[in-house]
């Protein structure tokens, strides 16, 4: 019940209904498959003994009112009886045959709206929140712990529930027919099944976690070992790599092979055990009375109905056991996602005003886990227009007085006001949008130039007039035009493989500037630049009107020359605010 609740948690209201609907088909299959068996019994006395007819009163009844459609003699009532229960055979697959459509429809497309719904989880937590974890971790939870929901806990519910229901109604079946062999075999397959669960129960919860940890442990391997191919190629890591991803890979199908031997291997012993007391019994009962054929109907009925019977109490026992194991997975996920903001509706908002001045005003800020205050009451004021340099030694707090002009991270003590208006959470995206960002390290997707630098829009959406107008600005209009085979369209493979790195800054440079900011923020996103391509670049910047403000972090004095103002920091405050000259002395 636990892991129903946790399950649950992931579904919309929508999906909740459609499994509620889904459960619904399941009752009525269970309900059919119990009046298939049912029907076994009395057709087999029949098919035995057609004077069994007028002994039952049921039959006799369905006899009366078939007459009058000309079923007249025993053979012939017999006849339609057996037509009937094929009619009945064929409903009943086919009914249980679009039920597990269904089922599986709706589980696995839970694959994708689960995914879906952890992404806009993580994606609207703010920025400090992702300092302290790492991709891997992401990509495992979205890409595979949520298919580990799905195969190793909703799955398992839906199948527990769906061959519970079955076993329900034909054990009330059987109880009715033979109440003391039905409660034997009951008893011994019930008490195996369990005894086999619990003496093997703490030691799936403990794979399961241990599981899940290995788990995270593959995939960062994975993202070590080709995030630094360079690196490895050139030193001979290779065989350092595969052992850092053997040792998790081998725990983690050592545990994922228990898991199944464990729900695998009783089903053997169990029908054994099913079948042989059940043959025990008749031939018991064959030895009081010594007439088999009294027993043959009762024997086809049970053998029918241990056919349905101890798969569904093998599969019942097998999700048990992957609901055990994969328990941990669903436990850390729910819990993560639990404790997190959650996704609110997307507004389109504005763009809000600057035209006067940004200003931090006394900013305290310490990095989460971290007792080291980074910002110390700082203090100062960028008017419109300006170019400012921030300049220090590294660890000064530089990038991070940038993260909050940027709205990434939010002051715990001061405050940060545009135009007088104090930015908050409820108009940071709009401040955000008169921004252009320029990091050290630019990231570059696997597609092509016009892309990159018309970052996340859909090519329909690309304004190529516009991409080449800010490629002359970067200094990279040129390259593409001579030296790329598609030009604008040439594709630059996984991180920009095919680039320099000069060449993937001049991309960030130009996709920073794609959408017309106020504000320019360039993080030394200079430093793969040579001298001269840098000093094409700071030119064309240079010459942008004085409708956008521009702040850059840089210890290259080249690039911070034709700033405006300088402020000096040390040790989380500014310690002077310089002109060019004292800084070169």
């Amino acid at each position: 019940m636990k892991n129903l609740k946790k399950i649950l948690f992931f579904l919309t209201t929508q999906e909740k209904r459609s499994s509620f609907l889904l459960l619904v088909m399941i009752l009525v299959m269970a309900i059919i498959d119990m009046l298939g068996i049912a029907s076994v019994l009395p057709f087999m006395a029949l098919i035995i003994d057609p004077g069994f007819l007028e002994s039952n009163f049921f039959l006799q009844n369905i006899f009366q009112v078939i007459n009058i459609i000309g079923i007249k003699t025993k053979e012939e009532f017999v006849f339609f009886f057996g037509i009937i229960l094929l009619l009945l055979l064929i409903f009943s697959l086919s009914f249980k045959a679009v039920t597990i459509y269904f089922q599986i429809r709706f589980i696995q497309m839970r694959g994708y709206s689960i995914g879906k719904k952890i992404l806009e989880f993580y994606l609207n937590q703010p920025y400090n929140w992702f300092l302290n974890r790492s991709s891997s971790s992401f990509e495992k939870t979205i890409l595979e712990e949520v298919y580990i929901i799905l195969n190793q806990g909703l799955t398992p519910i839906f199948n527990l529930i769906t061959h519970s229901i079955i076993i329900f109604f034909l054990t009330i079946l059987l109880l009715f027919v033979n109440l003391k062999i039905t409660l034997i075999i009951s008893i011994v397959v019930g008490v195996m099944y369990f005894v086999i669960y619990k003496f093997c129960k703490k030691f799936l919860n403990h794979i399961g976690k241990e599981r899940s940890i290995v788990n995270e442990l593959r995939f960062k391997s994975i993202n070590e070992t080709f995030g630094s191919l360079k690196e490895l190629k050139l030193k001979e890591l290779e065989k350092n790599f595969i052992k850092r991803f053997s040792q998790p890979s081998i725990i983690f199908a050592k545990h994922s092979a228990s898991s199944l031997i464990i729900s695998a291997l009783p089903r053997f012993f169990i029908e054994a055990v099913s079948f042989a007391g059940l043959l025990l019994t008749i031939l018991t009962l064959y030895s009081k009375t010594g007439n088999f054929s009294d027993f043959i109907p009762l024997f086809a009925f049970y053998i029918f109905a241990g056919y349905r019977l101890i798969p569904s109490a093998q599969i019942v026992y097998q999700e048990s056991v992957m609901l055990k194991y994969s328990n941990a997975t669903i436990s850390n996920l729910y819990n993560d996602l639990k404790n997190l903001k959650v996704p609110k509706p997307f507004k389109k908002q504005g763009t809000l005003p600057f035209s006067k001045e940004i200003k931090l005003n006394q900013v305290i800020y310490s990095y989460p886990n971290s007792s080291r205050v980074i910002l110390k009451n700082l203090s100062f004021t960028i008017p419109y227009g300006t170019r400012v340099a921030l300049i220090g030694p590294t660890g000064c707090g530089k990038t991070t007085a940038v993260d909050i002009i940027l709205g990434l991270l939010e002051p715990q003590k001061g405050t940060l006001k545009v135009d007088g208006k104090t930015i908050n959470h409820k108009n940071i995206k709009c401040w955000q949008k008169n921004i252009g960002y320029v990091p050290q390290n630019i990231y570059i997707s696997d597609d092509t130039i016009a892309a990159n630098i018309a970052f996340g829009l859909e090519v329909k959406d690309i304004n190529q007039d516009v991409v080449e107008k800010v490629s002359k600005i970067a200094n990279l209009h040129k390259f593409i035009m001579d030296d790329l085979p598609h030009q604008y369209q040439t594709r630059v493979g996984e991180r920009g493989v095919a680039l320099s790195g000069g060449q993937r800054q001049r991309i960030g440079i130009a996709r920073a500037l794609y959408h017309k900011p106020k504000l320019l923020v360039l993080d030394e996103a200079t430093n793969a630049l040579d001298t001269k391509t840098e000093k094409v670049v700071m030119k064309a910047l240079n010459n942008l009107n004085n409708d956008i403000t521009v702040i850059i972090i840089s210890h290259r004095l080249s690039t911070i020359k034709s700033c405006d103002i300088f402020f000096k920091f040390d040790k989380g405050k500014i310690k002077e605010k310089v002109n060019f000259n004292k800084l070169i002395s």
